[in-house]
């Protein structure tokens, strides 16, 4: 059984940075993708990142430059470091394992103006 775990949300104003942590348990973690999804209210949720296995990446073109995915296999772990944040990153942010029905609790992000 997969089970997901993220941390690292908050308040942060514009322009700061916080890095969100999805841990895994499972041993399917290290063939699979992981993905950043994000939901802001009244909103479809969205994909934010993704990395593959093996470590390439895609992003949405609204965090291109400024997010940075990267994933730990030895520790089951995945990370979305964001910069320079913005108020419209705000939102409640899930991680994805293998964009199979692997989510998260989530972790809400809020960027203040």
């Amino acid at each position: 059984q997969v089970h997901l775990v993220e941390s690292g949300g908050g308040l942060v104003q514009a322009g700061g940075s916080l890095r969100l942590s999805c841990a895994a348990s499972g041993s399917i973690f290290r063939a699979n993708a992981m993905v950043w999804y994000r939901q802001a209210p009244g909103k479809q949720r969205e994909l934010v990142a993704a990395i593959t296995g093996s470590g390439s990446s895609k992003y949405a073109d609204s965090v291109k430059g400024r997010f940075t995915i990267s994933r730990d296999n030895a520790k089951n772990t995945v990370y979305l470091q964001m910069n320079s944040l913005k108020p419209e990153d705000t939102a409640v942010y899930y991680c994805n394992l293998g964009y199979l029905n692997y989510w998260g609790q989530g972790t809400q992000v809020t960027v203040s103006s």
